[in-house]
């Protein structure tokens, strides 16, 4: 295999009253990223952490930091976070009729920019978008809120992602958030996912350390690389 899969644990499904420990934990685990997912309320019915939060975070650890922008108009947040110091943005298709705009304006900051897609959005709205975007967020769960079940045909989907990545000439990556458990993470590495998103599933599971957790997760990413042909 041609390609290492990384693991990025999802910040909204850590111990809010302890995140230092979590990330202490996250970095002792050998995690490759933090995830954050940044909600306003109103693209999604939820509402996270900002600003404040994430420069905290910033300040205590090298982990690479990836933001998904789960925000109508991420425009007007985009160069806020990428002062935080951020390596990693999501902007979804459906948050904005420029989603293009937004997709250039993360790259010319000089950041990986990763167009993300909800469970019901198809997979040919990237075509236009790929000769920019560094990555495609492959949504399996309806974004806003943690420990759903997975959208089957979500999970389908990651591999026609990949496909027309290919047929595009594309070099983009595969992310994929929602309900990345032990059993489906092998599946949707074989249908192309090379950053998988760890939450209450995977990284953060009831009865298990965070160390135990991620342990568990890189064998099965493991098992699953070694029956992956490229």
């Amino acid at each position: 295999m041609s390609e290492s899969v990384k693991v990025f644990a999802s910040v909204m499904c850590a111990n809010w009253c302890n995140l230092e420990g979590d990330i202490r934990e996250l970095e002792s685990a050998g995690i490759d990223g933090l995830h954050f997912d940044i909600m306003d309320g109103h693209f999604v019915p939820n509402l996270t952490m900002g600003f404040d939060i994430v420069r905290s975070l910033r300040q205590i650890t090298q982990l690479p930091f990836d933001v998904h922008l789960m925000v109508e108009e991420p425009e007007r947040y985009i160069d806020r976070f990428v002062q935080i110091g951020i390596q990693f943005i999501s902007v979804h298709f459906e948050s904005t009729p420029h989603v293009h705009r937004a997709i250039r304006q993360v790259k010319d900051a000089g950041v990986s920019a990763i167009v993300a897609l909800n469970p019901a959005t198809p997979p040919c709205v990237i075509d236009y978008l790929l000769e920019d975007a560094d990555g495609v967020l492959v949504m399996t769960v309806n974004p806003g809120f943690s420990g759903q079940v997975a959208v089957s045909a979500a999970v389908r989907k990651i591999a026609d992602v990949k496909e027309r990545i290919e047929q595009l000439g594309s070099n983009a990556f595969i992310q994929v958030d929602g309900n990345v458990s032990f059993e489906l993470a092998p599946i949707m590495i074989r249908n192309g996912a090379r950053i998988l998103v760890g939450g209450s599933s995977s990284v953060f599971v009831k009865g298990m350390s965070i160390s135990e957790s991620v342990r568990e997760l890189r064998h099965v990413i493991m098992s699953a690389v070694r029956g992956v042909r490229v």
